[in-house]
C-alpha cells in the first residue's frame, strides 16, 4: 500500500452541493431557498392541493348529485349464474355458503338474486334480497325464496 494508492472508502465521499455553509461557498445566506416566503422558513410542508392562494381545483370544479350514506351494496347473481351452478354441482338447494364455497361471492357481500337468464331447475335459494322477476321465475319452476 503507497500513499498514491489510497482512496475514500466507497460511499464515504458524498457528490453534493452542501448548502448554509457560508457565502464563501456560493450557497450560504438564503440556502438556496429565496427571501422571505413560507418556503423560505424551517418546517414548511405545503397542503395537499395547495396552489399557491389559487383557487384550488378541487373547489373549482361544480358538486352535483347525490350520495346517499345508507345505501346498501349488493353483488348481483342471475339466474342464468344458479342454472349454471345447478348444473354443474347438481344442487337442488342454493344457499349464500354454497354461493361463497363456488366463488361466486365473498363473506362480506350482499347477495341480490336478479332475473336475467332461464331457469329450469327447481331450487330452493337463500339470498338477502331478490328481485321480484327472480322471485317469479324461481317459484314458476317449483323452487322456493328464502331471505337471509
Amino acid at each position: 500500500m503507497k500513499l498514491h494508492t489510497l482512496k475514500p472508502a466507497e460511499g464515504s465521499v458524498k457528490n453534493r452541493k452542501r448548502i448554509g455553509r457560508g457565502t464563501g461557498s456560493g450557497r450560504g445566506g438564503t440556502s438556496t431557498r429565496g427571501h422571505k416566503g413560507a418556503k423560505s422558513r424551517s418546517g414548511y410542508k405545503s397542503k395537499l392541493g395547495f396552489e399557491g392562494g389559487q383557487m384550488p381545483l378541487q373547489r373549482r370544479v361544480p358538486k352535483f348529485g347525490f350520495k346517499n350514506l345508507n345505501r346498501i351494496e349488493c353483488k348481483p347473481i342471475n339466474l342464468s349464474a344458479l342454472q349454471e351452478l345447478a348444473d354443474k354441482f347438481s344442487l337442488d338447494t342454493v344457499s349464500f355458503d354454497n354461493l361463497v364455497e363456488h366463488g361466486l361471492v365473498s363473506k362480506k357481500d350482499v347477495v341480490k338474486v336478479l332475473g336475467r337468464g332461464e331457469l329450469t331447475a327447481k331450487l330452493n335459494v337463500s339470498a338477502h334480497y331478490f328481485s321480484a322477476s327472480a322471485t317469479e321465475a324461481i317459484e314458476k319452476v317449483g323452487g322456493t325464496v328464502n331471505k337471509i
